[in-house]
């Protein structure tokens, strides 16, 4: 067990100070508590951290978020995509860094956090992602028994931005776009297939398999800085896609010519990057398209993969099979994404209910009117 001693400061003022044991054995003090019930209660926290195994060290306590927001970094740097990482790396060096860099772990507040993430400027989403940067550095530091808990948990955070209404085309403004498109192939395949922009512009001949009508998708192409990254698929899993009859001969088109690894859209060599959201050759595409419907909706390339939800919905295709066009993790994820597609098969389940119950009734009078007649 430890012991309490009490001292006086330079000012005469008396102060208690508690010595113990660390669990290697090595002797250590603590000072400056006011009363000696303070310290009591602060020995014997320590002693039952001891027994817990739960013991933090307060000198390893005294790094800095600099120096552990670096090495976390880094480590996110291996096992996540560069387009996840930069995003990170930003909001560090924007909100994270200027205000918790130089402090010490053992120094930060809760109430302190919770008035950091009250003021940061910006969406929720800009908001999320700096305090959970911070939050992951300390959830770090208590698992390497550098702090007992982590301060920055159990903040309130501000609600997650709704998502902007999606829009779908039908297959007339479908074609429509892709006749005043540059890549007209191109935006016809997101179209009816569902692929991500980076999976369509990574695919290689070798991906094609025309006798299948289908698409092997295992790699992903993401512009970073002006740079493309090549990489597994969001998920990290290959998949294979169907696409429809009609776009055989667009692809084979494509396709002639070049190598089995050569990529199927471009000029085989240099994948297609994502175009310019002012002026770039999709956006043009839009404008035009707009000029002569003027219900055709403001989209982004990556609306043409909610069309692609939404054209096999509409055909009839099934939950399940909607989900391994996407690659989304599981149905439920395609349900919960696009549940506003699904809104006629809820008329179609209360349709079949009134069908069943009104022709059990008719059972029952039938089964009456005999009854009667015997």
């Amino acid at each position: 067990m430890g012991s309490v001693h009490p001292y006086e400061t330079a000012s005469g003022a008396k102060r208690y100070r508690i010595s113990y044991r660390r669990p290697d054995h090595s002797q250590t003090s603590e000072r400056g508590f006011k009363t000696k019930r303070d310290a009591e209660l602060r020995l014997a926290e320590l002693e039952l951290s001891k027994s817990r195994g739960e013991y933090v060290n307060p000198t390893h306590a005294r790094v800095t978020v600099r120096d552990l927001g670096r090495e976390w970094l880094e480590q996110r740097e291996g096992v996540l995509k560069p387009s996840s990482v930069r995003p990170l790396q930003s909001a560090w060096k924007k909100h994270v860094e200027p205000q918790w860099g130089s402090r010490t772990l053992a120094s930060i507040r809760h109430s302190e956090v919770q008035a950091w993430v009250s003021s940061i400027a910006g969406g929720s989403t800009t908001v999320r992602r700096a305090h959970g940067i911070l939050a992951g550095i300390l959830d770090a530091a208590v698992s390497d028994r550098r702090i007992g808990r982590n301060v920055a948990r159990d903040v309130k955070l501000p609600s997650k931005s709704r998502s902007a209404a999606r829009h779908y085309l039908t297959h007339q403004q479908v074609q429509l776009l892709a006749d005043k498109a540059r890549y007209s192939t191109l935006v016809l395949f997101l179209a009816y297939t569902g692929l991500r922009w980076g999976e369509a512009t990574a695919l290689r001949i070798r991906h094609l398999d025309p006798a299948r009508r289908r698409v092997k998708v295992e790699e992903n192409a993401v512009l970073v800085s002006f740079e493309v990254h090549v990489g597994t698929p969001k998920t990290h899993r290959s998949r294979s896609v169907p696409y429809p009859e009609f776009l055989v001969s667009l692809l084979d088109a494509s396709a002639a010519g070049k190598a089995t690894e050569e990529l199927l859209f471009g000029d085989g060599h240099r994948h297609v990057k994502l175009p310019a959201s002012r002026n770039g050759w999709f956006t043009q595409a839009v404008r035009a398209a707009q000029a002569e419907d003027p219900t055709f909706p403001r989209i982004t390339p990556h609306d043409l993969r909610h069309t692609a939800a939404s054209l096999a919905v509409s055909s009839g295709a099934h939950v399940k099979a909607v989900q391994r066009m996407l690659g989304h993790a599981s149905a439920a994820m395609t349900l919960d994404v696009y549940a506003d597609l699904f809104d006629d098969d809820l008329d179609a389940v209360a349709a079949a209910l009134d069908r069943a119950k009104r022709a059990t009734d008719v059972v029952k009078v039938l089964s009456r009117e005999r009854d009667r007649e015997s």
